[in-house]
């Protein structure tokens, strides 16, 4: 059987309850789209599995994956969040961006929440001396836990907002709105006759004034969700095998990922580019050697062989979004997901070329022209 067709007669879908996943119930779930999605990119339904081109075949092989989005009932994120004067928000978090964007993603996702332009938002340098508590960024965490803390501590600022307006003009809180733009009373027209109708910048720069209480405005939050919902991935690699030397060349490399709503797909797309890259040189250069003695024998850059960007080929990612509930705006994790499906494309798209199910990394000519 074709094995796309396969995959498709078994896959998981939305709705289902996935016992190898601890009974949860799949809320969001696009891996069936994920996978056409990727057949379509790849051109599969044009091509043979296999094609012998005189020196070298070329191969098609595709896998799916799963992750998951922290650790459910271990990874916390806690944010703190204040109203500056001028209107400027601060986000103090214990997630540290090492790369991956949680800085940005976390501004976009109070603004959104806040209703206010994404440049009003400063993401403060995490301090473990005063930042609030975060599990870390591990375990594709950052924006399905700490970006729900961060979308939990916008609405909480966004009513405490609402409260002091509604003090200062001595109104009830439900008479009083927050636009993103304006603090005001509900009543827009009421609101300008009667001068309760404030930009945020000057209610900020209010709230810090003795009349006001003399303090900015803060909100605390935090995330430990019970769940862990999964993103999905479907990846086709097609390589090619010199018949003579065994050496395998990533051709091209189509994938479709979902992790829900994506909240920056800039950020998204060299996520997963860059883990395939990784994933590509898992499959196919790097190790780790000893010697007879037990000492390192590639423990350098010119024996420990990475991935150039020669080496891999043509990378191409496109999105299926699916809506997560129980996560900020419907978002998933997508930072791990992406490493996996190289892997076992590239294996299986080597077997097809060869004959040979080539079972343990990395990929050498040696074992695709011999086998193991």
């Amino acid at each position: 059987m074709d094995p796309a067709d396969l995959r498709l007669k078994n896959i998981v879908r939305e709705g289902e309850i996935m016992p190898q996943y601890y009974n949860e119930k799949l809320n969001a779930c696009a891996l069936d789209r994920c996978l056409l999605r990727a057949m379509d990119m790849i051109g599969w339904r044009d091509k043979p599995l296999a094609v012998d081109l005189g020196d070298r075949v070329r191969a098609l092989g595709c896998a799916l994956t799963m992750q998951g989005s922290g650790i459910s009932n271990v990874d916390i994120g806690g944010i703190d969040m204040r109203l500056e004067e001028d209107g400027f928000i601060t986000i103090g978090t214990g997630a540290t961006d090492n790369g991956m964007g949680v800085d940005t993603i976390l501004a976009q996702i109070a603004a959104e929440e806040l209703g206010v332009e994404s440049s009003l938002i400063v993401v403060r340098g995490v301090d473990t001396d005063v930042s609030p508590f975060d599990a870390g960024s591990y375990a594709s965490s950052g924006t399905y836990v700490t970006g729900l803390a961060a979308k939990n501590a916008a609405t909480e600022l966004r009513e405490k907002i609402c409260a002091k307006a509604a003090q200062m003009w001595d109104v009830d809180a439900a008479d009083v709105v927050f636009d993103g733009q304006y603090v005001r009373l509900s009543d827009e027209r009421a609101a300008r006759e009667c001068g309760r109708y404030l930009t945020l910048r000057d209610f900020a720069n209010l709230c810090v004034k003795n009349i006001a209480g003399g303090d900015a405005l803060t909100s605390h939050a935090s995330a430990c969700l019970p769940v862990s919902p999964p993103p999905f991935m479907a990846g086709i690699a097609e390589v090619e095998v010199d018949k003579a030397t065994g050496k395998v060349t990533v051709v091209d490399y189509a994938a479709a990922v979902d992790c829900g709503t994506v909240i920056n797909e800039a950020l998204a797309r060299v996520q997963a580019e860059g883990g395939i890259a990784q994933g590509i040189g898992h499959a196919l250069y790097e190790i780790v050697e000893h010697d007879d003695r037990g000492r390192l024998r590639t423990g350098n850059f010119m024996s420990y062989k990475l991935p150039t960007r020669l080496d891999i080929g043509s990378i191409r990612v496109a999105f299926e979004p699916s809506y997560e509930p129980t996560g900020p705006f419907g978002a998933k994790s997508i930072g791990e997901v992406v490493i996996n499906t190289p892997l076992a494309a590239v294996a299986s798209a080597v077997a097809h070329a060869t004959g040979h199910q080539v079972r343990s990394l990395p990929i050498t000519p040696e074992k695709a022209l011999l086998g193991e």
